[in-house]
């Protein structure tokens, strides 16, 4: 857990978090050098950024790491746009894998649309962060891929959830209706939950409880055709550790 202190203003997400992220590698590194990664997926972008140099591209010159941005949503800059056009060729992708460039105004190609499953409707934003090419920063996020959202990724949205479940637990009601726990308030989250850092942080302005996390979370699989795996079976741990950890969330298509 951390405090965040710096406000979130948009074009500059590394200022916020990569202070955190860095120190995370260093105390890996310090302690578990065995364990240190070759490369890092990083939920934002790299070179697809207002100034050509967004959070994975921060996170790499200081770390010295091969970085990759892999965002969810398309960031608008260099005459890119979510247009009509952007979304045909967005329903033309047609299995897992498949890409398109996605290439600024300038001519320049900032990253690839990537089609990351075959049932996702919703292409992934793959771009260069540090020391890695783009075509093998696509290529290797789809290995990752189980659902739409590469593992490296998921599994921090995941379990960074589930640790402020425990944390916050406590303040939760145990019924619908109960009044809330008159404890203190925290407004310290892990630095992956900005959505819920700031709704914590608004809350607490209002003296009132937060609720440990927002209904829904990521992980659901794209496929719901078959049948579904339980979610001990790819996290391990107790079926109440688990329970209703799957609805929504970025692993919906």
């Amino acid at each position: 857990m951390v405090s965040l202190t710096a406000p979130y203003v948009a074009g500059f997400l590394a200022f916020r978090e990569v202070p955190f992220l860095v120190d995370l590698v260093q105390r890996l590194q310090e302690k578990e050098p065995g364990l240190m990664p070759q490369v890092l997926l990083v939920d934002g972008n790299g070179v697809l950024h207002h100034r050509g140099f967004g959070v994975a591209c921060h996170l790499g010159v200081l770390t010295e790491l091969p970085c990759i941005g892999v965002a969810k949503k398309l960031l608008q800059v260099d005459g890119l746009e979510n247009d009509v056009l952007h979304k045909e060729k967005i329903r033309l992708l047609q299995a897992g894998g498949d890409t398109f460039p996605l290439m600024g105004g300038s001519g320049t190609v900032l990253g690839m649309a990537l089609k990351s499953h075959s049932h996702s409707t919703k292409p992934l934003y793959i771009s260069v962060g540090h020391k890695i090419s783009l075509e093998a920063a696509v290529r290797l996020t789809q290995c990752c891929c189980r659902f739409r959202i590469p593992e490296p990724v998921r599994q921090a949205d995941i379990r960074s959830r589930e640790h402020i479940r425990r944390t916050l637990g406590h303040l939760r009601p145990s019924e619908p209706g109960q009044a809330r726990d008159p404890g203190p308030v925290s407004t310290e989250m892990a630095w992956p939950l900005e959505g819920l850092h700031r709704q914590l942080h608004h809350r607490s302005q209002k003296a009132h409880c937060p609720k440990a996390c927002p209904k829904g979370g990521p992980g659901e699989p794209t496929d719901r055709s078959g049948p579904q795996q339980r979610p001990q079976d790819r996290l391990g741990g107790s079926q109440e550790q688990q329970s209703q950890f799957w609805s929504g969330g970025d692993g919906v298509p």
